[in-house]
């Protein structure tokens, strides 16, 4: 292989993974990891998820193929709806299938009950 070629190799694969960690990743909830990129001021989602809620169902389907997507920023955390009843109260939260979207600590969207895709990526893009 020539110098050329692997030069050109080598910044194709330093691209990738700076798109790759740049792009949408899917956790768990945890207070701890909300808190920890809020303060480090990076965009952070959290989607209200309740596995008997069809329109939630719907909504993973969706954000499940926004997972590596650089035009996607930040964390999406999935919040148990029924098991997270002290987070949906201070969030001011009353139905599953939310989305609350932030850049930093700033909230940037809020919604309930989207499945459309370009509408979910418009709102989670709103943290850029």
């Amino acid at each position: 292989m020539q110098r050329c070629d692997t030069h050109w190799i080598h910044a194709f694969i330093l691209q990738m993974v700076v798109f790759s960690s740049s792009a949408m990743d899917m956790e768990t909830y945890t207070s701890e990891g909300l808190r920890k990129r809020q303060m480090a001021g990076e965009a952070v989602s959290l989607s209200f998820y309740a596995k008997w809620c069809a329109t939630c169902l719907m909504q993973e389907k969706v954000f499940k193929s926004f997972k590596g997507d650089a035009s996607v920023p930040g964390t999406l955390l999935v919040v148990d709806y029924d098991q997270s009843r002290k987070v949906m109260q201070k969030l001011h939260v009353h139905a599953q299938s939310t989305l609350i979207v932030y850049k930093g600590h700033v909230e940037r969207h809020r919604s309930g009950g989207l499945t459309d895709p370009q509408a979910l990526k418009q709102a989670l893009q709103s943290a850029k």
